[in-house]
């Protein structure tokens, strides 16, 4: 059985292409409109990110987002997607169709925002789409979704019966906000709320400190030029790179930040010690949900613990305007757990055609030495042998293409995960 005849064209709904900006922004209004009715929604789904991140990261990309809208002409889903040539194991120059957004290290929580109701409607059509334009892609990764994804959950009903697939998931923590600051504290063990007493009242009696959130695009220069020094100072003291030697990113904060303080939803924090910035926080608000994205702390000011003491102060704050969450994203860090978070999953979903040279790699990538092995039992020996000739003239100690990818956030960003396949 082909994967075309498990689908049938969806009915009542109309699936439209856009390939750049400049044609995305007439659905600014009514994205908003669908992110407002979707559940799940996050800063990461919404036009403000993706757009600013595509101006940024968008380089070598191809723009593929797919809008679905019913007979009344409602945007009633969207896959933001885009297509790169990447190395993928062994094999090159595959088109890898992601999440816009996926690819640089700098999005978690990326999803497919659909109406409710609509989800297995969407899903089909969207698979109905790249069905017709198999010729455009070859593998597709669709990483970082909520485990709760309804259209995840609706593609891989499409996707069970013909398709090669494969799923695991990443970690990320995040904590939930009770409604007081004498409830949260409760969550924090017995010597960490000492310390932050101490630590605090310790910095008050030794510098003038004042903690503020970053309100004005006056204040933004100032700010993002402190987050970036200062959280290179921390990595590369530590023996990292750090995220912020890359211009692309840099750019991306800058030109994400003026939105999102337009928006209102930027939460950007600062630390100042005798008028010196000492710490920062890069976070953004979604509804009453938090996520704590980047932040950076003179390493010289170590001992005052002022990236603890930011911190705490800004979680308080939250509390009081209602915050029901401060997400930190992936990983699952100790020092996240103490601050009361949970640990949680992402959800990756990998596909392709079986037989063609997308599923090919998948295959080979995800079973690894078994991958290669069914290969050798099920592929023709002439291809068999092509295929191995590529990988041994793609191996290190030769120029190979890099894939496309960032740098992440913390060494306990991108964790070790369970797969699982079917297919």
């Amino acid at each position: 059985m082909s994967v075309s005849d498990t689908l049938t064209p969806p009915e009542a709904l109309t699936v439209r292409a856009f390939r750049s900006l400049d044609e995305l922004r007439e659905l600014s209004t009514t994205w908003d409109e669908l992110l407002a009715e979707y559940p799940l929604a996050t800063t990461f789904s919404s036009s403000a990110w993706l757009s600013s991140w595509w101006q940024s990261f968008g380089k070598g990309r191809q723009l593929l987002v797919l809008a679905g809208f019913d007979s009344d002409s409602r945007l009633i889903g969207l896959a933001p997607l885009s297509i790169s040539r990447e190395r993928y194991g062994g094999f090159p120059g595959l088109r890898v169709l992601r999440l816009m957004g996926d690819g640089s290290g700098d999005s978690d929580n990326l999803d497919l925002p659909a109406r409710p109701r609509f989800e297995a409607g969407f899903a089909q059509a969207v698979l109905w789409y790249l069905v017709q334009q198999k010729r455009d892609w070859d593998i597709c990764q669709l990483n970082s979704m909520p485990v709760s994804s309804p259209m995840a959950n609706a593609l891989v009903d499409l996707l069970k019966p013909s398709w090669l697939m494969f799923e695991h998931s990443e970690r990320c923590s995040s904590i939930r906000l009770p409604e007081t600051w004498e409830g949260y504290l409760q969550l924090l063990s017995s010597e960490d709320r000492k310390n932050l007493d101490r630590y605090t009242r310790r910095v008050q009696k030794r510098y003038s400190t004042r903690v503020y959130r970053c309100t004005r695009e006056s204040e933004l220069p100032v700010c993002l030029d402190a987050l970036f020094r200062l959280h290179q100072l921390r990595w590369q003291k530590a023996g990292q790179p750090g995220s912020f030697g890359s211009v692309e990113r840099c750019e991306f904060y800058q030109r994400l930040s003026c939105t999102l303080l337009d928006r209102g939803q930027l939460e950007m924090w600062v630390l100042e010690l005798d008028g010196v910035i000492a710490a920062t926080q890069f976070a953004f608000r979604f509804g009453d949900r938090v996520f704590q994205l980047q932040e950076g702390y003179d390493p010289e000011r170590s001992s005052d613990r002022v990236g603890f003491i930011l911190r705490g102060a800004v979680i308080k704050q939250l509390i009081l305007e209602k915050a029901r969450s401060y997400d930190f994203l992936g990983g699952v860090d100790p020092y996240k757990a103490a601050w009361g978070a949970q640990p949680g999953k992402y959800r990756n979903l990998h596909f392709a055609r079986p037989f063609s040279l997308g599923g090919i790699a998948l295959r080979a990538v995800h079973h690894g030495s078994e991958g290669k092995q069914w290969l050798r039992d099920n592929l023709p020996g002439s291809v068999w042998n092509l295929l191995h000739k590529i990988n041994v003239g793609l191996r290190p100690g030769r120029e190979q293409q890099k894939p496309a990818g960032g740098l992440p956030r913390s060494p306990d960003h991108r964790a070790d995960s369970t797969t699982a396949s079917t297919g």
